[in-house]
């Protein structure tokens, strides 16, 4: 037996990154971003842009967790997000109700909020993509959620495969969303425009016409020829 929750906790304190380091991140590709990272951070495939022109943003993350069919974690989030925070929401993937709609998500955006991500279903696609703020979703469904808790805003969760901390950066585009932990945004940064200069290169060399790279070269010597 447990002792019930409160209906809404709320951790503050979290650090926060620079506006400066935040800026760097800005039109960063998640996929050069992932590269930078090992070839790790980002979420579930499932977590999608609602609407595909309205999908890149930047900002720290302020996390939130929601119980399957309640949305009271996000109400707490949305009270205590500052102007650019992203509010990453866990519904632990609940897949029987939206855990959010057009109408708040017009009034995250009239707040400042530069984007909502959650591992839970959305409703209402065309009048979030009206509402003009990036929110990405692993789905549709109009079912209506409810609000009576509990819910936890601020402390770390699990959302898409990955571990979000609030003060994290978070990254979106066309792809997907991808976290960098706070602790290691400087190092990942660094490691982003070592991964950007490659690309432009390996650009300019596909424009110029080239079929490979040296690399592929490398490994087709090593195969096992094997004749018919």
């Amino acid at each position: 037996m447990i002792d019930n929750q409160p209906v809404l906790t709320i951790h503050r304190g979290h650090l926060r990154p620079a506006p400066a380091l935040i800026e760097a991140f800005r039109g960063a590709a998640t996929s050069h971003l992932t590269d930078a990272m090992g070839g790790r951070g980002s979420l579930d495939w499932r977590i999608k842009p609602m609407d595909a022109a309205n999908a890149r943003f930047v900002g720290p993350a302020l996390t939130a967790h929601a119980y399957p069919a309640d949305i009271q974690a996000w109400i707490g989030a949305a009270i205590e997000a500052l102007p650019g925070d992203v509010i990453m929401c866990t519904n632990e993937g609940y897949t029987g109700t939206a855990v959010i709609g057009d109408l708040a998500a017009g009034m995250m955006h009239n707040k400042g909020i530069a984007a909502f991500v959650t591992d839970g279903l959305a409703r209402d696609r065309a009048g979030i993509a009206a509402a003009g703020m990036p929110l990405f979703a692993a789905g549709i469904n109009p079912n209506s959620p409810a609000s009576s808790g509990p819910g936890q805003v601020g402390a770390p969760i699990m959302l898409g495969g990955v571990l979000v901390t609030s003060g994290d950066i978070i990254v979106g585009d066309e792809d997907g969303v991808v976290v960098v932990p706070l602790a290691r945004a400087e190092a990942v940064l660094a490691a982003l425009r070592a991964v950007q200069a490659a690309e432009e290169s390996a650009l300019a060399q596909v424009k110029s016409g080239a079929t490979s790279f040296p690399s592929w070269h490398e490994i087709h010597a090593r195969a096992k020829i094997v004749e018919a």
